[in-house]
């Protein structure tokens, strides 16, 4: 039978992955989470072992002695201050991870990693790209770009499972869509918390963005659907040594999203909000890449070098959201709901109750949860002022058949954020 490791165990798509492990235990009897600490309760076919994956080999090595399995599934990630510090940083961690299991003597019994990467294989960082976005679309590298850790990661990959005789899977999921324990770094709890305390102030959801994204089609990936993809692929013999995009399936628009967004919170779209002129304080634009990643591989070939679309891409915020989220009424706002309706206990309770702590808890609010959500990732998300369509047929033609709705997989997370008190419960209209 498999058996699984997981790293990144708390991560908004490793949780997801040992959730999803966990709840078939006949086939999946033994599940290894790994992170730093554990923030919930598993079953039985689940444990918990603590490592620091930024450590040498030798020492993950020691931490990682009696953790052995036939799958892995690699969903850990550090954010670094630039793209050299990702691309050290986590090409390491990788590198010296797969060091310590042959180390260790595990890597005889594995049969396939799963390697969980990212759209920003494509470019998508850096500007416009290619429409749609296929995975055997050319990297985005050479002089004058960035190092993308991702790509780095895939090479340390191929080579180690080469050597190693086991097998290799990649995915590249977009604009996740799901929940972590204790960590904000997602796309649904920002937007919520924006939502929310938007209805407090005022009703009036406005669209943040740029004008021109808020009509362009875009893709998203649930946290569940990527999950279930994983599992799929570590198993599917025909998915050996395989790079697949990981989309929900459906296409969208935020001009479809943001009414269902705004009813979901009690609040009503400004139907002139476009007409409104963007307040001058509160406003950005930001240049991306001097050169958009579509000049790299599909300009030449479909015609396009002298088109207004090989500019550089821009991200224009109507409303920029991390000044957004520090204006005084704003945290006031913030602060009453957090205040009225307990909102961070949750994560206080559910710490003390796998603690198995018996004395008298008091139970404080947490005001500090605002400023975990991260406005710049939002703000980069919506801002953006070019198309995301990544296309999802190779994973079709490989056997894959699952799909999720995306404002589904929206809604099912806002209410586990509602559940976990880190959003206040929906008043509608």
């Amino acid at each position: 039978m498999p058996t699984a490791i997981v790293t990144g165990a708390t991560g908004i798509l490793g949780r997801e992955i040992v959730h999803h492990l966990a709840k078939d235990p006949e086939t999946w009897t033994s599940v290894h989470a790994l992170s730093r600490s554990q923030k919930e309760a598993y079953p039985s076919n689940v444990k918990h072992d603590t490592i620091d994956l930024t450590g040498d080999a030798s020492t993950m090595a020691k931490q990682l002695a009696g953790v052995e399995a036939s799958h892995v599934f690699f969903a850990a990630y550090l954010q670094g201050d630039s793209e050299q510090a990702n691309w050290d940083t986590n090409g390491a961690m990788l590198h010296n991870f797969i060091s310590a299991l042959s180390e260790t003597g595990a890597t005889k019994l594995l049969k396939r990693f799963i390697l969980v990467t990212g759209a920003k294989q494509y470019g998508l960082h850096l500007g416009r790209v290619k429409t749609p976005m296929e995975e055997s679309d050319p990297r985005i590298d050479g002089p004058g770009r960035p190092p993308n850790f991702y790509y780095r990661q895939q090479d340390i990959l191929a080579e180690e499972a080469h050597k190693g005789g086991w097998d290799w899977v990649v995915t590249y999921p977009n604009d996740v869509v799901g929940l972590a324990s204790n960590n904000f770094m997602n796309l649904a709890t920002s937007l919520g918390l924006y939502a929310a305390v938007s209805r407090e102030l005022c009703g009036e959801l406005e669209w943040p963005g740029s004008e021109a994204f808020y009509s362009m089609a875009t893709t998203f990936t649930a946290s569940k659907l990527h999950a279930h993809f994983c599992v799929w692929a570590a198993l599917a013999p025909g998915a050996a040594n395989q790079a697949f995009n990981v989309i929900n399936g459906d296409v969208q628009t935020w001009e479809n999203l943001w009414p269902k967004l705004a009813r979901r919170f009690g609040c009503r779209v400004p139907q002139g909000q476009f007409a409104r002129e963007p307040n001058s304080d509160s406003a950005t634009s930001m240049q991306l890449a001097d050169k958009p990643p579509l000049l790299d591989y599909a300009a030449a070939k479909a015609g396009l070098v002298s088109s207004q679309n090989m500019r550089p891409s821009v991200v224009e915020a109507r409303i920029d959201l991390e000044k957004w989220s520090r204006r005084p009424e704003v945290k006031a706002a913030w602060e009453r709901l957090a205040l009225n309706e307990g909102l961070g206990m949750f994560i206080v309770l559910d710490f003390l109750w796998q603690a198995r702590q018996e004395h008298k808890l008091t139970l404080v609010a947490d005001l500090d949860l605002f400023d975990k959500a991260t406005w710049w990732f939002l703000k980069f998300v919506l801002g953006r002022n070019f198309e995301i369509l990544i296309s999802g047929s190779k994973a079709r033609e490989f056997g894959y058949t699952g799909f999720k709705d995306t404002w589904a997989s929206f809604e099912e997370v806002f209410q586990e954020l509602e559940d976990a008190k880190i959003l206040p419960k929906t008043r509608l209209t």
